[in-house]
């Protein structure tokens, strides 16, 4: 089957503008455009916390399309995309005579991209985080997303896909990519917002927050994500949070600024920094600035 074979009336007339929950880059909002006209898989990639997954469910949200969602596992297999068969089932029923044993159709359970490729209009299809499967498991799907069908063993039928889905697959760079799937797809990288990009982000989630703890907020965060040696740097989602507690605690914006320019312990700091090694060194290099004083 070829591309043209299928539905995809949506796609030319649809563009992706960014929305008020979602503050996208004009080069992201291009590359989903992108990905779209093409009608090519979208890679995103980026650091964790970065709206990978939430760009899809924006994207769904905007173009009023369904949102199909595949969280994959290290377990993963591409298989369970298309269907799986449950032998145990069907034979747990033949054993009670149970009349259903006579059509293996009731025993094929549909994945994510038969659910997609059998819906009666286009779908969002976010396949998210990759590269936690098997190596094997972006080739083994290559076919099935280039030709937009596949064949069912059991029942001895080809499914095809009515409309092609927007397919929106998210890498944390665990892994590397096969290069003959990373050739299908158009590619995006969500560099992380700098300052002003992320005071955007922020209006979104804490439109209240007073201008002046937002900037110490802001210049305390980008100054332990600027520490060397840090084994995980603060996300977006976690400077979220930590904006929120700060809030709730009724945090004066002077508990995070120093007055001589020095590295401070910022207070709830445990929403910034996730493991005891990133404490521990950013607590020696506050040692460090004290005793240069």
């Amino acid at each position: 089957m070829t591309q043209k074979n299928i539905s995809s009336s949506n796609h030319s007339q649809n563009r992706f503008d960014g929305s008020q929950t979602y503050v996208a880059t004009e080069d992201l909002k291009l590359a989903v455009n992108a990905a779209l006209a093409l009608q090519r898989p979208l890679l995103i990639k980026g650091e964790p916390g970065t709206g990978k997954t939430m760009l899809a469910e924006e994207v769904a949200s905007a173009l009023n399309m369904p949102l199909l969602q595949w969280h994959i596992k290290s377990t993963t297999k591409a298989q369970q995309g298309l269907y799986e068969y449950d032998a145990v089932s069907r034979l747990r029923d033949s054993q009670l005579g149970d009349e259903k044993v006579k059509d293996i159709r009731n025993y094929i359970v549909k994945g994510i991209l038969w659910q997609a490729f059998e819906a009666e209009e286009p779908t969002v299809l976010l396949i998210d985080e990759i590269d936690k499967a098997d190596i094997e498991f972006p080739n083994d799907l290559l076919r099935e997303i280039d030709r937009m069908e596949f064949y069912v063993y059991e029942t001895r039928e080809l499914i095809k896909a009515k409309h092609r889905p927007l397919v929106i697959i998210t890498s944390n760079n665990e892994k590397e990519l096969p290069d003959a799937f990373l050739r299908r797809c158009f590619f995006h990288y969500i560099t992380f917002p700098d300052a002003k990009t992320m005071q955007r982000i922020v209006d979104v989630h804490h439109p209240k927050i007073k201008e002046e703890l937002l900037d110490a907020a802001l210049k305390s965060f980008y100054q332990i994500r600027s520490l060397p040696g840090l084994k995980k740097k603060p996300s977006t989602s976690e400077l979220i949070d930590w904006l929120k507690l700060l809030l709730v605690e009724d945090i004066p914006a002077d508990a995070l600024c120093s007055t001589d320019e020095k590295i401070t312990i910022p207070p709830l700091h445990g929403a910034l920094l996730k493991n005891e090694q990133d404490i521990q060194l950013f607590e020696r290099l506050v040692m460090m600035n004290r005793n240069h004083r």
